[in-house]
Protein backbone atom coordinates (compact mmCIF):
# COMPACT_ATOMS: atom_id res chain seq x y z
CA UNK A 1 0.00 0.00 0.00
CA UNK A 2 1.72 3.51 -1.15
CA UNK A 3 1.81 6.24 1.43
CA UNK A 4 -0.94 8.48 2.55
CA UNK A 5 0.26 12.29 1.72
CA UNK A 6 -2.56 13.59 3.43
CA UNK A 7 -1.91 10.70 6.93
CA UNK A 8 1.89 11.67 6.70
CA UNK A 9 1.43 15.17 6.68
CA UNK A 10 -0.78 15.02 10.08
CA UNK A 11 1.94 13.31 11.86
CA UNK A 12 4.32 16.29 11.31
CA UNK A 13 4.92 18.80 13.99
CA UNK A 14 7.12 21.95 13.58
CA UNK A 15 9.59 23.05 16.36
CA UNK A 16 10.50 20.37 17.96
CA UNK A 17 11.05 21.27 21.85
CA UNK A 18 13.74 18.84 21.53
CA UNK A 19 15.56 20.25 18.21
CA UNK A 20 14.44 23.95 18.41
CA UNK A 21 14.53 26.56 20.74
CA UNK A 22 12.47 29.81 20.29
CA UNK A 23 14.35 32.62 22.14
CA UNK A 24 12.37 35.70 22.87
CA UNK A 25 12.83 38.31 20.99
CA UNK A 26 12.45 42.32 21.92
CA UNK A 27 12.03 44.45 18.72
CA UNK A 28 12.43 47.63 21.17
CA UNK A 29 16.06 46.48 21.09
CA UNK A 30 16.47 45.66 17.62
CA UNK A 31 19.06 47.70 15.71
CA UNK A 32 18.48 50.24 13.22
CA UNK A 33 20.04 48.95 10.69
CA UNK A 34 18.92 45.62 8.76
CA UNK A 35 22.14 44.24 8.26
CA UNK A 36 23.57 44.32 11.38
CA UNK A 37 20.22 42.32 12.81
CA UNK A 38 20.41 39.68 10.27
CA UNK A 39 24.29 39.30 10.45
CA UNK A 40 23.23 38.67 14.91
CA UNK A 41 20.85 36.67 13.80
CA UNK A 42 22.87 34.42 11.44
CA UNK A 43 25.94 33.76 13.83
CA UNK A 44 22.75 32.66 16.91
CA UNK A 45 21.32 30.16 14.37
CA UNK A 46 25.20 28.79 13.31
CA UNK A 47 25.96 28.54 17.01
CA UNK A 48 22.99 26.86 17.11
CA UNK A 49 23.12 24.16 14.89
CA UNK A 50 21.41 25.10 11.35
CA UNK A 51 22.61 23.21 9.05
CA UNK A 52 23.40 25.06 5.88
CA UNK A 53 22.02 28.81 6.68
CA UNK A 54 23.52 30.08 4.17
CA UNK A 55 20.88 28.52 2.13
CA UNK A 56 17.89 30.75 0.82
CA UNK A 57 15.12 30.77 -1.24
CA UNK A 58 15.36 33.16 -4.32
CA UNK A 59 11.70 34.05 -5.87
CA UNK A 60 11.58 36.11 -9.40
CA UNK A 61 9.36 36.37 -12.11
CA UNK A 62 9.49 35.96 -16.22
CA UNK A 63 8.40 38.68 -18.66
CA UNK A 64 5.17 38.11 -18.25
CA UNK A 65 5.08 38.08 -14.39
CA UNK A 66 4.76 34.59 -13.44
CA UNK A 67 6.65 33.69 -10.25
CA UNK A 68 9.37 31.06 -9.70
CA UNK A 69 11.26 29.86 -6.97
CA UNK A 70 14.64 28.33 -5.98
CA UNK A 71 16.83 27.44 -3.33
CA UNK A 72 20.56 29.39 -3.98
CA UNK A 73 23.28 30.34 -1.72
CA UNK A 74 24.25 33.34 -0.06
CA UNK A 75 27.49 34.33 -0.87
CA UNK A 76 27.45 37.48 0.85
CA UNK A 77 25.53 40.37 2.93
CA UNK A 78 26.99 43.30 0.82
CA UNK A 79 23.51 43.36 -0.96
CA UNK A 80 22.92 40.25 0.19
CA UNK A 81 24.58 38.34 -2.83
CA UNK A 82 24.00 35.18 -5.02
CA UNK A 83 25.45 34.22 -8.39
CA UNK A 84 24.17 32.12 -11.17
CA UNK A 85 24.53 31.91 -14.82
CA UNK A 86 23.24 35.16 -16.88
CA UNK A 87 21.49 32.41 -19.60
CA UNK A 88 20.04 30.40 -16.64
CA UNK A 89 16.23 30.67 -16.00
CA UNK A 90 16.55 32.94 -12.86
CA UNK A 91 19.06 34.95 -14.94
CA UNK A 92 16.96 35.70 -17.85
CA UNK A 93 14.39 36.29 -15.40
CA UNK A 94 16.05 38.83 -13.81
CA UNK A 95 17.31 40.64 -16.89
CA UNK A 96 13.53 41.00 -17.66
CA UNK A 97 12.78 41.98 -14.43
CA UNK A 98 15.53 42.71 -12.04
CA UNK A 99 13.71 42.78 -9.16
CA UNK A 100 13.63 39.58 -6.52
CA UNK A 101 12.76 38.29 -3.37
CA UNK A 102 14.56 36.18 -0.10
CA UNK A 103 13.50 33.98 2.20
CA UNK A 104 15.59 32.36 4.56
CA UNK A 105 14.14 29.55 7.33
CA UNK A 106 16.16 28.72 10.05
CA UNK A 107 14.41 26.47 12.08
CA UNK A 108 16.29 25.74 14.68
CA UNK A 109 15.73 28.59 16.31
CA UNK A 110 12.32 29.22 14.99
CA UNK A 111 13.19 32.11 12.65
CA UNK A 112 12.91 33.62 9.29
CA UNK A 113 14.19 36.11 7.48
CA UNK A 114 12.57 38.25 4.14
CA UNK A 115 13.79 40.47 2.03
CA UNK A 116 12.71 41.84 -1.29
CA UNK A 117 13.82 44.45 -3.50
CA UNK A 118 16.31 45.54 -7.18
CA UNK A 119 18.87 43.56 -7.84
CA UNK A 120 21.95 44.76 -9.21
CA UNK A 121 24.60 42.87 -11.55
CA UNK A 122 28.11 43.00 -10.00
CA UNK A 123 31.05 44.23 -11.83
CA UNK A 124 32.24 41.14 -13.96
CA UNK A 125 35.63 41.17 -12.34
CA UNK A 126 34.06 40.47 -8.99
CA UNK A 127 32.06 37.64 -10.41
CA UNK A 128 35.41 36.00 -11.27
CA UNK A 129 36.60 36.52 -7.82
CA UNK A 130 33.52 34.77 -6.33
CA UNK A 131 33.80 31.93 -8.49
CA UNK A 132 37.11 31.32 -8.03
CA UNK A 133 37.04 31.83 -4.26
CA UNK A 134 34.80 28.10 -4.22
CA UNK A 135 35.45 24.60 -4.39
CA UNK A 136 37.09 23.08 -7.55
CA UNK A 137 33.40 21.28 -7.47
CA UNK A 138 31.71 24.85 -7.98
CA UNK A 139 33.51 25.86 -10.94
CA UNK A 140 33.21 22.49 -12.60
CA UNK A 141 29.42 23.06 -12.41
CA UNK A 142 29.88 26.55 -13.70
CA UNK A 143 32.00 24.96 -16.34
CA UNK A 144 29.57 22.22 -17.25
CA UNK A 145 27.19 25.43 -17.70
CA UNK A 146 24.05 25.33 -20.02
CA UNK A 147 21.73 25.51 -16.77
CA UNK A 148 17.88 25.01 -17.21
CA UNK A 149 18.66 23.71 -20.36
CA UNK A 150 16.74 20.66 -21.66
CA UNK A 151 18.72 17.95 -21.21
CA UNK A 152 19.16 14.58 -23.59
CA UNK A 153 19.92 11.94 -21.29
CA UNK A 154 21.81 11.65 -17.99
CA UNK A 155 25.44 10.05 -20.00
CA UNK A 156 25.25 13.60 -21.65
CA UNK A 157 25.44 15.30 -18.44
CA UNK A 158 28.23 12.83 -17.02
CA UNK A 159 30.19 13.17 -20.71
CA UNK A 160 29.86 17.27 -20.28
CA UNK A 161 30.66 17.34 -16.55
CA UNK A 162 34.01 15.02 -16.38
CA UNK A 163 35.18 17.23 -18.65
CA UNK A 164 34.53 20.37 -16.79
CA UNK A 165 35.68 18.43 -13.72
CA UNK A 166 39.01 18.03 -16.05
CA UNK A 167 39.69 21.23 -16.69
CA UNK A 168 38.63 22.70 -13.48
CA UNK A 169 41.12 20.67 -11.84
CA UNK A 170 43.57 21.51 -14.51
CA UNK A 171 42.61 24.83 -15.11
CA UNK A 172 41.84 26.52 -11.25
CA UNK A 173 41.13 30.03 -12.88
CA UNK A 174 39.66 28.90 -16.06
CA UNK A 175 37.01 31.81 -17.03
CA UNK A 176 33.34 30.94 -17.32
CA UNK A 177 32.04 34.22 -19.18
CA UNK A 178 28.35 33.52 -18.19
CA UNK A 179 29.00 33.22 -14.44
CA UNK A 180 27.40 36.36 -12.80
CA UNK A 181 27.29 38.12 -9.13
CA UNK A 182 23.75 39.85 -8.51
CA UNK A 183 23.41 41.82 -5.20
CA UNK A 184 19.68 42.46 -4.09
CA UNK A 185 19.34 45.94 -2.34
CA UNK A 186 16.31 45.34 0.00
CA UNK A 187 13.82 47.82 -0.11
CA UNK A 188 11.64 45.50 3.09
CA UNK A 189 13.01 43.35 4.65
CA UNK A 190 10.92 41.37 7.43
CA UNK A 191 12.49 39.49 11.03
CA UNK A 192 10.18 36.70 12.17
CA UNK A 193 10.90 35.14 15.53
CA UNK A 194 8.48 31.62 16.52
CA UNK A 195 7.03 31.99 19.74
CA UNK A 196 5.25 28.73 21.56
CA UNK A 197 2.25 29.87 21.66
CA UNK A 198 1.67 31.17 18.41
CA UNK A 199 2.30 35.23 19.12
CA UNK A 200 5.34 35.42 16.95
CA UNK A 201 6.97 38.26 16.32
CA UNK A 202 7.58 40.07 13.10
CA UNK A 203 9.44 43.55 13.08
CA UNK A 204 9.77 45.16 9.37
CA UNK A 205 12.10 47.43 8.03
CA UNK A 206 11.37 49.71 5.32
CA UNK A 207 13.77 51.47 3.53
CA UNK A 208 12.60 55.57 2.86
CA UNK A 209 13.10 58.13 0.17
CA UNK A 210 16.36 59.30 2.06
CA UNK A 211 18.03 55.87 2.38
CA UNK A 212 17.26 54.52 5.84
CA UNK A 213 14.82 52.82 7.35
CA UNK A 214 11.69 53.28 9.22
CA UNK A 215 10.39 50.14 11.76
CA UNK A 216 7.10 49.05 12.58
CA UNK A 217 5.51 45.62 13.92
CA UNK A 218 3.14 43.35 11.65
CA UNK A 219 0.56 40.99 12.86
CA UNK A 220 1.44 37.01 12.93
Amino acid sequence: MGTDLHELLRTLRVWDRAVTGLPPFDPADAPGDPLELFTRWFAEVVAAGEREPHTVSLATADAEGLPDARVVMLHGADGWAFATHADSRKGRHLAARPYAALVFYWPVLGRQVRLRGPVSVAPADQARADLHARSTGALAAALTGRQSAELDSPQELARASQAAWERAEREPDAPVASWTLYRLRPAEVEFFQGEARRRHVRLAYRRTAEGGWERRLLWP
